[in-house]
């Protein structure tokens, strides 16, 4: 069977996900891949007595919905089927308990799941509060948020399967007593990277806020209470800090419990780190994305969903999902008999937003909250009606008895069978489709070649039907990727502009309501950015959260839009007058008060060789009379084309900072620790860059060898689009720099994501 890959996707898969020998070299064709997973899944089939001509089928169905882009299982899943590896779950939650020992067994498990491809998710509230005492040795708690650094310094540490970074989950519910300190754990930009963080609100706390009442926090250790706050107050605090930066979100862990099929095994206290997947402590669940963006049929020259092709999708998804579990080589002992006892899978959706525009229906429209409902229902009664012919060909999952499926008289193989989970890479691999259930990224955008030539990359249905309506022009496409949305392109037909809405389009009310809308029918959660633009208020983020909550969503995540890195991008956006005019009257200042000294005839200076990632690099350091650092000038080997210039570029730049009497400490501050993808070791340092090893030389030529403390930047901001692998259409919500290919890095369902090469970190 053949089939079309983008050239996006068959980068992606060159990158992230095809076998290499020990040179690098790939050594696996996209069909390949497919074959091996397919193969890997359908191989279950043999624990259950299947011939080896029924796995030989099941092998080429899995095989065909792959290949056809229907469904797509989650990222280790692709990358490790078939492997020796072998670890295929994407979602795991451990338990923390308030011991020493329990901290640090469950980090152990944490570095083994992230080194085998794995996110955790953790609920620290357990954790007596900070100041309290231990009984045992005398000393004093540090509390929860100080473990969570410990917990981030070990994730940077450990790189997830040669291809992906460490992700996790931070919990603390609303009444433990550190709850003020946790919610502004993250107010800086860099602090605790490696964490997406969410409150535990609980019911009976929003009560209270709506009625302005104080309510208790409890220690976890005693069990009494220790304090009172006003809960509309510290409600009012969480959502100062959402509009701040996006963090924290939260989760709505009554409703959570509420929906927990099986409650005699415990309660849920935490979430994957996206928080679309609620588990039990061990537990890991294995995702899977249906393409609806592949769902659709043309009747008499109008398009309609496949509703035949989907529920074939769909119940082929469940087998294959359920297959997974018992194919999964498991990274400790307690996760595989966690989550073989429930054997929970999560089915989801991606290209939700293509689909809409297929059929012609603005995202943000009664019409689509109404067919998202529908859709999602459809796909969660064929779900059941299949884990129900597994549990009898198969059995029911082991924890049936006492789950609310017996209570329902309803007997299935899988305690949850829906997710809708961030889709990062895989609706590259699946594209031209949307992400998730998410808005259109961008309808026109630029690529930017190696040659340096830019190129634009266009929706492929809006292509199609500008040039069947007539108005397609390079120029407009052009004009289109420069400004980022079509709805104040006149000479666009308004109907066509209606549909063509793009995240910032559409106001937080429809984010919400839609998340809301396939909430309805998904047993686990839903992933969901709610985009705000950068002039929304701090009430516009408040009505978000209570909205969310009256509409049964089990929790939220919000981002507005340039709250990231926020005083860069506050300078470069601010339009205010009073902003103007003080930005000119600095501007004025520096140029009467900084003027670089002229060069000397002579002066002198060292060279110094220094090992980096990209080869051995020469930085060389003069000063003047006066011993005052006057230039600097690099050499990289035989470096020539871009590297060469950059390195010059940084040189004079450096130079003009010496001869302007800028403090080295502050010229090192910006140099240290900026990221590329080859870092290397010289003499015992990791050496990030070679920006990052030019620091280090000048550090060690002019301060004596004292090392200045830099805090590390986990993603180093970009403030010029010029080299960017893609050019964003929404500049400020760029909140970072790609370190796989140095293009932009976007906020989307949670995540940081590159569209220039597909990387993805969550």
């Amino acid at each position: 069977m053949e089939f079309r890959l983008s050239k996006n996707a068959l980068k992606v898969l060159e990158k992230r996900y095809l076998k290499k020998n020990e040179a690098g070299q790939v050594i696996e064709t996209p069909e390949e891949l497919f074959w091996r997973v397919a193969k890997a899944i359908a191989s279950a089939e043999r624990f259950y007595g299947k011939s080896e001509e029924g796995i030989k089928r099941l092998e080429r169905l899995f095989y065909e919905m792959m290949t056809r882009l229907e469904f797509m299982p989650n990222s280790p899943c692709l990358m490790n089927a078939g492997k020796e590896l072998g670890q295929l779950s994407a979602c795991f939650t451990l338990p923390i308990d308030d011991s020493m020992e329990s901290i640090f067994e469950t980090l152990k498990a944490t570095s083994l799941i992230h080194k085998s491809g794995g996110g955790t998710g953790f609920s620290f509230s357990r954790l007596r509060p900070k100041n309290a005492v231990v009984r045992s040795t005398g000393g004093i708690a540090s509390g929860p948020v100080s473990f969570m650094r410990v917990y981030d310094a070990a994730t940077e540490a450990v790189k997830q399967g040669g291809s992906r970074r460490g992700a996790n989950m931070g919990i603390l519910r609303i009444d433990h007593p550190d709850i003020l300190e946790f919610i502004t754990c993250k107010d800086k930009h860099g602090q605790i990277p490696n964490f997406n963080i969410s409150v535990a609100i609980t019911d009976e706390f929003m009560k209270r806020v709506e009625k302005n009442e104080d309510y208790e926090l409890i220690d976890p250790h005693t069990k009494k209470a220790v304090k009172t706050l006003n809960a509309r107050e510290v409600f009012e605090l969480i959502v100062k800090q959402a509009h701040k930066n996006g963090e924290p979100g939260v989760i709505f862990i009554d409703r959570i419990n509420e929906a927990n099929p099986t409650p005699h095994l415990g309660m849920i206290e935490s979430t994957n780190p996206c928080g679309e997947q609620p588990l039990l402590p061990y537990e890991s669940c294995d995702l899977g994305s249906i393409n609806l963006a592949r769902m659709y049929k043309k009747i008499n020259n109008h398009y309609q969903i496949d509703w035949g092709r989907l529920k074939k999708t769909v119940r082929l998804a469940v087998q294959f999902l359920d297959n997974l579990i018992d194919v999964n080589k498991f990274p400790l002992p307690q996760i595989e008999e966690a989550t073989k006892k429930t054997r929970k899978i999560g089915l989801g959706v991606m290209g939700w937003a293509s689909l809409l525009v297929r059929l012609g229906i603005p995202y943000d429209s009664e019409e689509a909250i109404d067919l998202a409902e529908k859709v999602m229902s459809f796909i969660l009664d064929e779900a059941i009606k299949r884990s129900c012919e597994l549990a009898e060909e198969k059995g029911v999952f082991p924890a049936y008895k006492g789950s609310i499926w017996e209570k329902k008289g309803l007997r299935l193989r899988n305690a949850t069978l829906t997710t809708i989970a961030p889709t990062g890479t895989i609706s590259i691999i699946a594209g031209p489709c949307s992400s998730g259930i998410e808005p259109l990224f961008a309808i026109v955008y630029y690529r930017q070649v190696m040659d340096k030539t830019q190129l634009y990359e266009v929706e492929p249905y809006f292509e199609e039907i500008a040039k069947e309506k007539g108005f397609y022009s390079e120029e407009l496409m052009q004009r289109i990727a420069e400004s980022g949305s079509i709805k104040n392109f006149k000479e666009i037909p308004e109907e066509i502009r209606r549909v063509f809405v793009t995240a910032h389009d559409i106001s937080p009310y429809w984010h919400v309501r839609m998340q809301a809308a396939f909430q309805k029918y998904v047993h686990n959660a839903t992933s969901k950015t709610i985009n705000f633009p950068y002039e929304a208020i701090v009430e516009d983020v408040r009505k978000a959260y209570l909205l969310a909550y009256q509409l049964g969503c089990k929790g939220i995540t919000v981002y507005r839009d340039r709250s990231r890195e926020e005083q860069v991008l506050n300078i470069i956006g601010n339009r205010e007058k009073k902003g103007e005019k003080m930005a000119e009257e600095k501007k004025e200042s520096v140029e009467k008060k900084i003027l670089p000294r002229p060069r000397p005839e002579v002066i002198t200076g060292t060279t110094t060789k220094v090992a980096t990632g990209c080869g051995n690099l020469y930085v060389t350091i003069n000063v003047d009379g006066e011993g005052k650092p006057f230039e600097l000038f690099t050499q990289m080997g035989k470096a020539g084309g871009c590297a060469a210039s950059q390195l010059e570029a940084i040189g004079r730049l450096v130079s003009l900072a010496f001869r302007s009497g800028i403090e080295v400490k502050a010229i090192i501050e910006q140099l240290r620790n900026i990221r590329c993808p080859s870092p290397s070791w010289e003499k015992g340092q990791r050496i990030f860059s070679c920006a990052d090893a030019i620091a280090r030389v000048i550090e060690k030529r002019l301060t004596n060898g004292n090392e200045i403390k830099v805090e590390t930047p986990k993603v180093a901001m970009k403030h010029s689009h010029e080299d960017e692998g893609i050019t964003s259409n929404f500049h400020g919500e760029i909140v970072g720099v790609c370190p796989d290919c140095g293009g932009a890095l976007h906020h989307e369902e949670g995540c940081q994501k590159c569209y220039a090469c597909g990387f993805s970190k969550c």
